[in-house]
């Protein structure tokens, strides 16, 4: 049973690093951190925002119309949307009569990778902003991301994603708020492991073409960066509103494709791994590798706790269990919560099966995980 304890003692320590231990130590760490002074006044310089998408041309015109409705200097701002090669959408792209705005195609043979390499070619910007489709940028949001940019300390710096609130947050919404916080602080201490997809911005001189097939570029990239010398900043200042509300399904997919987008990135930047090559090793695997992890560890956890009170009670165990379920559900009955709980377990049941399945394509490299659904 020694060996048994031992493992259920590794596995809840696992778990408690990933999710507890290191965030607390990160928020503590930043807390502590001095703030850097504002950055010397400069010239505005030239942004580009880029889009690249396979939506339809409702969606792409609304978002340019949002774009170009920022208060950033009209003559400083243009913007480029990239149509996927792979979507068959280019005879049915909007017209839009503004010329800082150009539409144009992706590389072969598609994809998002594909089309991001496309648009930064056109574009002309001192900046790059990158973003998605469905998203709104708040009028000051490419201003925000400009001023934390003239800290030359930066490389590349994340906004914030803002997701709809419903009037009980589910699973996922408190999941991001979480994701955010810690960014934040890990970028206080140097750089943020990742940024959001939606809204972040980089020096267009440090952009290097993406390799064909990519998952994560919002990943990739800062990475990149990273590794490069640079640092990745995080500013909450940047807004980008998503008025869509996630479903399970939907979000199983999602998180299939980014979670097998990080073992893409081990396998194509194995620098990451390296301890002398990373400055946020241990941020890298604490926040990105430990949490793929987590279904496992917990099956561990749960087995060796199950063993233990087996030999120490026998059948009684089953009992004691199935009683401890019945009184959790007869009080979110009473409180109301049963269908809040029943939503939480489904979330948590389903983003594990994500993990399951991501670690499955790492294992057999397995990286065309995009679609529709996503």
């Amino acid at each position: 049973m020694a060996a048994v304890l031992t493992l259920a003692l590794l596995a809840g320590g696992g778990l408690a690093l990933a999710w507890a231990i290191y965030p607390l130590v990160i928020h503590g760490l930043a807390t502590l951190a001095r703030n850097a002074g504002p950055a010397a006044q400069a010239p505005a310089p030239s942004v580009t925002v880029v889009v690249a998408t396979r939506e339809d041309s409702g969606v792409v015109a609304a978002r340019i119309a949002n774009l170009l409705s920022s208060d950033y200097p009209a003559d400083l701002l243009s913007v480029v949307v990239a149509l996927d090669w792979a979507s068959g959408l280019q005879p049915h792209a909007p017209r839009v009569h503004d010329p800082r705005v150009r539409i144009i195609v992706g590389d072969q043979p598609g994809g998002k990778a594909a089309s991001l390499n496309a648009a930064v070619r056109e574009a002309t910007g001192d900046l790059l902003v990158f973003t998605d489709s469905h998203q709104q940028f708040a009028p000051d949001s490419i201003g925000a991301l400009v001023a934390a940019l003239a800290d030359a300390r930066f490389g590349a710096v994340s906004g914030q994603l803002e997701l709809p609130e419903g009037k009980r947050r589910s699973l996922l919404e408190h999941y991001w708020r979480f994701e955010r916080r810690l960014r934040r602080d890990e970028a206080k201490l140097h750089s943020a492991v990742g940024v959001s997809g939606s809204i972040y911005a980089m020096r267009r001189a440090l952009w290097h073409p993406l390799p064909a097939g990519l998952i994560l570029d919002d990943l990739y990239v800062p990475m990149r960066l990273v590794l490069e010398g640079h640092r990745v900043g995080f500013t909450a200042a940047a807004k980008a509103y998503d008025s869509r509300r996630s479903q399970v399904e939907t979000e199983f997919h999602r998180k299939v494709r980014t979670l097998t987008g990080n073992f893409q990135l081990c396998a194509w930047m194995p620098g990451v791994l390296l301890p002398w090559r990373n400055p946020i090793w241990l941020q890298f695997v604490l926040h990105k590798l430990f949490r793929l992890l987590t279904p496992w560890l917990a099956l561990v956890f749960a087995l060796s706790i199950a063993i233990l009170a087996w030999s120490a009670w026998g059948p009684i165990v089953l009992v004691v269990a199935a009683g401890a379920a019945l009184l959790m559900w007869l009080l979110a009955l009473l409180l109301g919560m049963s269908g809040r709980l029943m939503a939480y377990l489904r979330w948590f049941g389903t983003m594990q099966a994500a993990i399951a399945v991501a670690t499955v394509n790492g294992i057999t490299g397995r990286w065309n995980v995009w679609s529709r659904k996503s």
